[in-house]
């Protein structure tokens, strides 16, 4: 029975399963069933080690490609996030030139530019017809006093010709005028309005500084869109030049003027806006050089 279980045991060493390592001399086959028993249990040793090696390796590999795919999407992050800071950067310094460009919008003094006292057209017609008669009846008073000179009518008729030519004229003057009516002369009128159009042209002067106001408010075209209106053009193109008070020689050009301050004034409450609102997303995401710090108070 002995010398049976020593035959399968030298039987199982040297049966095809058996595994060689490289490198190794093969286990020699033992002459007797005790050395066949220890050369069995080595090789079932080494194959139990071998077994738990490779199962002890297999799941190192996933851990380090997982640790690399972390600190690949940690760099991706951190790029992403400097890419984000230097477009808030360049937006916000943007924005803070714009503002600081056109904050003479806020200057802008409505009553100057609407020129709301401004004579109508109806007014004018009036003074002037009433200037026309005052002009008629003084000439109509002169031609008979003259013809009374030469005899061709009487000396009386004539001495009341002069008589009502003195009156006439007398009656024209400004400060007998108001005696009688509260109602503006023709060239009352006419004062008046060079005046509203001379103080309108001094403050578009003072807007515009030696810059230009229009053409730089222009900019703010991304955040209303009206002022990239064709009719705005030509006060654009004279901003730039410098000459646009110069040429606002009616008061149509000076309301147009009025509008586009209007719809500038909308364009640098939405910029100041957007502004805002970037600063407080700096703070809240920890950029400190996107951030606005204010000036040190002295």
């Amino acid at each position: 029975m002995a010398e049976q279980t020593a035959q399968n045991l030298i039987d199982d060493a040297n049966a095809p399963g058996a595994v060689l390592r490289p490198g190794r001399a093969a286990d020699p086959v033992p002459g007797n069933p005790e050395s066949a028993l220890n050369a069995a249990q080595r090789t079932a040793a080494l194959q139990a080690s071998e077994s738990a090696g490779a199962e002890s390796e297999q799941p190192s590999e996933p851990a380090e490609q997982q640790s690399g795919e972390g600190q690949s999407e940690a760099v991706d992050r951190e790029s992403q996030g400097n890419i984000e800071q230097a477009l808030a950067e360049s937006k916000q310094r943007k924005l803070r030139l714009m503002l600081r460009q056109c904050d003479r919008v806020l200057l802008m003094d409505f009553d100057l530019l609407s020129m709301s006292d401004w004579p109508n057209n109806y007014q004018m017609a009036a003074a002037r017809r009433s200037r026309d008669l005052w002009v008629f009846s003084a000439l109509v008073a002169a031609t008979i006093f003259l013809s009374g000179l030469t005899g061709f009518i009487p000396a009386w008729i004539a001495g009341g010709g002069f008589g009502a030519f003195v009156i006439i004229l007398l009656l024209g003057l400004p400060f007998i005028r108001r005696i009688y009516t509260e109602k503006p002369s023709y060239l009352d009128l006419v004062v008046k309005r060079q005046r509203l159009l001379r103080d309108a042209r001094k403050h578009v002067e003072h807007l515009e500084g030696k810059e230009g106001l229009v053409w730089q408010c222009a900019r703010m075209s991304e955040y209303n869109p009206a002022l990239k209106h064709p009719r705005f053009s030509d006060i654009v193109r004279l901003s730039e030049q410098r000459a646009l008070a110069r040429h606002l020689v009616r008061r149509e050009y000076v309301r147009l003027y009025l509008i586009y301050m209007l719809e500038a004034e909308k364009g640098y409450s939405r910029v100041q806006q957007a502004f805002f609102e970037g600063n407080q997303e700096a703070i809240d995401k920890g950029w400190q050089s996107v951030a606005a710090v204010p000036a040190e108070r002295t």
